[in-house]
């Protein structure tokens, strides 16, 4: 039986074959990405409706109030970014809670969107799905090659099963429920907290520390120190960017399997230079050091 929630044919064609039209829910709105989101809306989606939400407009964790949220909204499309995050050492020492509530809000948010009808939902994991041991380059094939890195496995392992989630979904009714692997996204809003934040806010909030902190001695005297050996090296994304990328993604990605989001290999950098970045816009005098611990 077809769920009540689902469309008629005849407000499926008024709405999109003649208004072209989409009404775009964001789960997660409030953060990094969604807050760039409603910077790119304005340069290439003016036409299209976008609502953000965030974790004080519904608690996603809960059957109930998702399916509300969708009953309020009636969106067309989902952009889903809500998620439980974290840093290293949150993740560390939380992957039980990050994978049982991360599981929960994932298949609410992906069950609703099926009962509502909704033409496409794009899902935002992340790079750390991939396996912990794995050849380079590496390409969204690779996902489900091995075990991710057990420092996060919780999360890693429920923004994994999303990938699967798409793929039944559309075996079983037919579903567009698609996928997006950005690499480590960074801008305005992101979160600078130090049990949480991942490595570029994580440098800015310390440097700004030691700049502004302890005023009684001199910038010459200071150092801003490098966690580990400084080597390992990471991709970045700006999240405007990202945010524009999501929109064509809206528009025009069609294919269930997931998609990579990221800067060419040759524009990897070290940690070290990520720091020295960090330093640079600070206009930081003195020297960074690593701490190879």
């Amino acid at each position: 039986m077809v769920p009540h929630h689902f469309m008629s044919i005849k407000q499926f064609f008024v709405l999109f074959f003649l208004s072209g039209m989409k009404k775009v829910l964001v789960t997660g709105g409030t953060g990094l990405v969604g807050n760039a989101l409603k910077i790119a809306i304005n340069e290439t989606s003016p036409e299209n409706e976008w609502v953000f939400v965030g974790s004080r407009d519904a608690d996603l964790t809960n059957e109930e109030a998702t399916k509300a949220l969708f009953d309020l909204v009636k969106p067309t499309h989902v952009v889903h970014l809500a998620a439980m995050v974290g840093g290293l050492f949150h993740n560390m020492n939380n992957n039980l809670d990050f994978l049982r509530k991360n599981l929960q809000i994932n298949d609410n948010v992906l069950q609703s969107a099926y009962e509502h009808g909704c033409l496409k939902v794009i899902s935002c994991l992340s790079t750390c799905i991939f396996p912990d041991k794995t050849t380079y380059p590496i390409d969204e094939t690779m996902v489900h090659n091995g075990p991710p890195h057990p420092s996060n496995y919780g999360y890693s392992y429920a923004k994994r099963l999303i990938d699967v989630q798409n793929r039944a979904y559309h075996e079983k009714y037919g579903c567009i429920f698609t996928s997006v692997i950005p690499c480590n996204i960074f801008g305005p809003h992101d979160n600078y907290k130090p049990e949480v934040s991942h490595v570029i806010p994580g440098m800015i909030n310390r440097m700004y520390k030691l700049i502004h902190e302890n005023a009684d001695i001199q910038e010459k005297e200071k150092m801003f120190v490098v966690y580990g050996s400084g080597k390992p090296l990471r991709q970045f994304i700006y999240s405007l960017d990202m945010a524009r990328l999501l929109i064509w993604a809206v528009d025009c990605y069609k294919s269930i399997d997931p998609l990579i989001l990221s800067v060419d290999e040759e524009n990897e950098v070290t940690i070290l230079e990520a720091a020295e970045a960090v330093a640079k816009a600070f206009d930081f005098k003195r020297k960074e050091t690593v701490d190879p611990f």
